[in-house]
């Protein structure tokens, strides 16, 4: 009945905001839920029971609060009984994590490819790694029922069509069109441990947005904005609580702002990219016909060539570093974040980067009189698609109408 249903999603939006309300805010009382979500305190003991017994929430020891009465009782978000599934299908291999409900990894798979060129393979071997996760997560603590995987999320690389489940371009590994939402359901049907496990996928500079946005001390920071430097460069851009993801979802391509009118050409057929300024290949001199990513030991190869003070190497990274500030000053003036985090592979760079960054960074700002936003790394390093996937997991899942 259409009553009914009207209900039932009612009380799913009131379920999920409670999660939310004790992510941001974590000791609330049910007394002060009731108050800030404007329900009524029978509702929210009603709900945080079962969100207590389903392992969402967990109370904490009781607060006096000074009043006459019962004592308040602390709720926060329980990380024992729940995992999430993220998975960074990355360009030379693939990162499969489960976290807790507060992100922080409790097991871990590297899964390398067979042939990086042949995408069911690919998307095979993660979901082979997904489902071994799964069946360690029900294993461990056999005594109290082990974790129960409440959704899996999936970084790709490239553009993503969210809704259809389709990977449309991945630029760097070769693929496209490729039905990923379709090759998993061969994985994940009936009677394996990930059935019926609620799937989402994007971009892997959105997915790594979200870890950042809900799974750190920063999570109130909004607008936020992750830029991710690999092998191309994108971008996650978070605004009053929202993925902006743009009308066809591939929002944040700052790979292809033009940064320098005639610049080099980059494998879009335009010129002065920011793929072809300041992405690794750029760094590694390669032109914009190299197809499919870097190997892990060129890029080690580069690393080493900076760390060991090498001149050409240091000054390619150094004029990509300078870009890069072109590239913050642009999102600044375009967004007006509260923080950008960078992330990606060029990491690994450091400060041989990331200081003429914010060296160029802060020329326009005090050119312009103003304090730029907040620079920083990721928090969660080489695991931040992952840990950003298993993220964006938990946003679909606690947004019952989007976001």
């Amino acid at each position: 009945m259409p009553v009914t249903g009207d209900q039932q999603l009612l009380k799913q939006l009131n379920r999920m905001a409670l999660v939310r309300q004790v992510s941001a805010q974590p000791g609330l009382s049910r007394a002060a839920l009731a108050d800030v979500l404007g329900l009524t305190k029978s509702t929210v003991s009603l709900l945080v029971r079962e969100l207590v017994e389903e392992g969402w929430l967990a109370e904490s020891e009781l607060r006096t609060t000074g009043e006459v009465g019962r004592r308040a009782t602390p709720l926060h978000l329980d990380p024992t009984r729940l995992a999430l599934l993220g998975a960074d299908v990355g360009v030379d291999e693939a990162r499969v994590v489960a976290t807790d409900l507060l992100g922080r990894v409790v097991d871990a798979l590297t899964i390398p490819y067979d042939d990086a060129t042949d995408p069911a393979a690919c998307i095979g071997r993660v979901a082979h790694g997904m489902t071994t996760l799964a069946r360690r997560l029900a294993r461990r603590d056999a005594a109290t029922g082990g974790r129960h995987v409440l959704g899996m999320g999936m970084g790709l690389h490239g553009a993503v069509d969210e809704a259809a489940g389709l990977l449309r371009h991945a630029p760097h590994l070769g693929w496209r069109n490729v039905d990923v939402a379709g090759l998993l359901a061969g994985h994940f049907g009936p009677g394996t441990p990930l059935a019926d496990v609620p799937l989402t996928m994007q971009n892997e500079a959105n997915v790594a947005a979200l870890g950042e946005f809900e799974f750190t001390p920063q999570s109130a920071t909004d607008p936020l904005i992750y830029l991710s430097i690999g092998y191309g460069v994108g971008a996650g851009v978070i605004v009053s609580d929202r993925l902006l993801t743009g009308r066809h979802g591939y929002a944040g391509e700052v790979g292809h702002a033009i940064l320098q009118v005639d610049g080099p050409l980059c494998s879009c057929g335009r010129r002065g990219c920011a793929d072809a300024l300041l992405g690794l290949g750029a760094m590694l001199g390669e032109g914009p016909g190299h197809g499919r990513g870097t190997d892990l030991a060129a890029l080690q190869v580069l690393f080493d060539r900076v760390g060991h003070g090498e001149g050409a190497a240091c000054a390619a990274v150094e004029a990509a570093g300078r870009q890069l500030g072109v590239l913050l000053n642009n999102l600044w003036a375009s967004f007006d974040p509260m923080a950008i985090v960078i992330g990606g592979a060029a990491l690994g760079l450091g400060d041989r980067l990331i200081g003429p960054a914010r060296a160029v960074l802060a020329g326009y700002a005090e050119a312009a009189m103003m304090t730029p936003p907040a620079i920083r790394t990721s928090h969660f390093g080489a695991d931040a698609v992952a840990v950003g996937a298993a993220a964006l997991a938990r946003y679909r899942l606690t947004r019952p109408l989007g976001g």
